[in-house]
């Protein structure tokens, strides 16, 4: 019987004070940013703002880093308003300016588009997500940034990667670090070492001013809502067993798979 190891539990985010908490957080967005080269000397870092529990945690840990850091890079903060019904305005803007920093509120309104072009009852995530990441893209490139933050954290990364492979047929997940389709961006997650549960236990201790994500009226993604019971009635059943399925992500063997575009499989004969 082949034996699985599974991570001793440790303390649980919301037992850990606020301190402790911050300074795991840092640790793990520090060994993410060093692992895949993140974040350079010079850099015009854009930190992408929906107002949600993750961006808010992106964006408060990165100022923190870039105080401590041996090199120098500039942060800005940047929200797409899509002119959503009901989305209050003012929060961001009075958040943003407190802290100090540079920032930009981007007004289109592709709520209009989006509820023109999909049918009614139909999920409006996806031409909604392709919109919005093509202004944003453009925003960037307009305005020299050399890097794009996104506030994917560790258990978004192992949800796509069950999507991927339940609804696409593809072993694929989100890469930490990619560069755009239209290759004029490089696009980072800084908090891809990071779990779920340590945003939500770390959003809570700061007070962010959390707007909501249900605004336009759209479900939840099913198939992810899906995959995320799975996951959790794992981790229930078995926990720790994110951790290794994270781990797992980070250990791929070619050689064990069956794509011939990445292993070259006619080549190997008998000595």
């Amino acid at each position: 019987m082949i034996e699985i190891a599974i991570p001793t539990p440790h303390t649980t985010p919301d037992e850990l004070p606020l301190n402790k908490l911050e300074k795991r957080l840092l640790r793990k967005v520090g060994h993410a940013i060093e692992d895949f080269n993140m974040i350079e000397a010079n850099d015009k870092v854009m930190v992408c703002l929906s107002g949600g529990k993750d961006s808010y945690t992106l964006l408060q840990l990165l100022l923190i880093l870039q105080k401590k850091a041996p090199i120098d890079f500039d942060i800005i903060a940047v929200n797409l308003d899509q002119k959503q019904p009901g989305f209050p305005e003012e929060i961001l803007p009075e958040y943003l300016s407190k802290l100090g920093i540079e920032y930009h509120i981007i007004e289109r309104d592709t709520y209009s588009v989006v509820k023109r072009v999909i049918p009614e009852g139909k999920t409006t995530c996806g031409l909604c997500s392709r919109m919005r990441r093509g202004i944003l893209y453009d925003f960037a490139h307009e305005h020299k940034v050399t890097k794009i933050a996104l506030g994917h954290h560790k258990d978004d990364i192992i949800e796509t990667f069950f999507l991927n492979l339940f609804y696409n047929g593809q072993i694929k997940a989100m890469p930490a670090k990619l560069k755009s389709d239209d290759e004029r961006n490089i696009v980072i997650r800084p908090l891809a070492y990071v779990a779920e549960n340590e945003i939500i236990a770390y959003a809570q201790h700061m007070n962010f001013p959390i707007i909501p994500c249900n605004l336009c009226g759209s479900q939840e993604n099913l198939q992810r809502k899906k995959i995320k019971e799975m996951l959790s009635d794992m981790e229930i059943q078995t926990p720790g067993r994110k951790e290794v399925i994270f781990s797992s992500l980070q250990k791929v063997a070619p050689s064990q798979l069956l794509d011939h575009t990445l292993f070259d499989f006619k080549s190997l004969y008998r000595s």
